[in-house]
């Protein structure tokens, strides 16, 4: 299977840059995977079209403000990093050294030394394994451990590459879920974007019960295929847990034949994921991920999609062509692109039953 064979042709205008001027003010696409067809409707029509007892499942991952900015004291320029995780390192404090992605990264080496806006300190050190050596990654150790407290105050809400502008004010808001509880991801599980809490209580009063898992997303989910096949391509890791309520929930639901409808492909990969064939349930606990989901893969968990419109030629458009259909998709797909909807994390949404 060919990488190019999920390519379409997306005008960079309808990627969109801004939220729309209210949560939830969106379009909604509709797609029957077994027909092919698709339906112009509004996300505030979402409620009635789902079926009463279908079982919704949400990731309630919050975006960390991970993206700082700081002033290299040797020169008095600017730097700027993108905290991925805490790195353990022997004689180090816990908390006190970061696994981060750096911009120009050839120019940030070890023994650089940074200050940041509140007087906190930082350089670069030399990674003891060596594994991130011609990466755009490096080790960032701080005078302290810092935490999501230190972020709150200092950093800045990662918003996707394909949005071209720094992050505002508003974007503290828009660019989290209204559900978002655990903090850990990079990027926001945007399909969830969508949701007010007068949708969840819609959903509620129709008889449609929710529950959530935890998926935090990682940078992979913005890397290109580069393999020329699809198979040849390796997925990011990422990690995720499972309670036991949502365990039983999704286990009562597939005993009485109630759809599970996943919010998200970060929902669909945590599902998937956590199925136990063996046991007919889902695991329990705090796992980690490489699912790769593409046409051929048969779904276990999930029977319903609520996500947004995803780029050409990625894992993302591969794992929704699996589960209706890539001619079915990529039609859809070109209808969108025609009627001018908007794309990406901030755009509009499709419901595929």
């Amino acid at each position: 299977m060919q990488t190019k064979d999920f390519h379409f042709d997306l005008p960079e205008e309808l990627i969109a840059q801004q939220p729309s001027p209210q949560r939830g003010g969106d379009r909604l696409l509709l797609l029957n995977r077994a027909t092919g067809r698709y339906d112009d409707r509004l996300f505030s029509d979402l409620a009635g079209l789902i079926e009463p007892g279908t079982l919704m499942v949400f990731n309630d991952s919050k975006v960390r403000r991970a993206r700082i900015y700081a002033t290299v004291e040797q020169s008095g320029n600017q730097a700027e990093f993108l905290l991925i995780a805490i790195a353990r390192v022997p004689g180090a404090e816990p908390g006190s050294v970061w696994k981060v992605m750096a911009k120009n990264a050839k120019r940030q080496k070890p023994g650089r030394a940074y200050a940041f806006p509140d007087g906190t300190k930082a350089e670069i050190i030399r990674d003891p394994d060596g594994a991130l050596e011609g990466t755009e990654f490096r080790l960032l150790k701080f005078e302290r451990p810092i935490d999501d407290a230190w972020l709150e105050k200092n950093g800045h809400l990662p918003l996707p590459p394909y949005i071209r502008r720094e992050d505002e004010l508003a974007d503290s808001d828009r660019y989290q879920t209204v559900y978002a509880r655990k903090v850990g991801s990079v990027a926001a599980p945007t399909a969830g974007l969508h949701f007010t809490e007068e949708t969840l209580a819609a959903l509620d009063a129709r008889g449609i019960e929710r529950t959530t898992v935890t998926l935090h997303v990682g940078l992979g989910t913005f890397l290109p295929v580069r393999a020329e096949r699809v198979e040849d391509h390796v997925m990011h890791e990422e990690s995720y847990s499972v309670s036991e309520e949502t365990a039983e929930k999704v286990s009562r639901a597939k005993r009485e034949g109630r759809p599970v409808l996943a919010v998200g492909t970060t929902s669909i990969r945590t599902l998937e994921s956590a199925w136990d064939e063996a046991r007919g349930r889902l695991r329990v606990g705090i796992d980690s991920t490489r699912i790769f989901i593409y046409p051929g893969y048969r779904f276990k968990v999930v029977d319903q999609v609520f996500t947004n419109f995803h780029t050409p030629e990625s894992t993302l458009l591969m794992l929704v062509s699996a589960f209706a259909g890539k001619e079915n998709i990529l039609a859809a797909y070109g209808h969108a692109v025609a009627e001018r909807y908007r794309f990406f994390s901030y755009g509009d949404s499709m419901l595929i039953r």
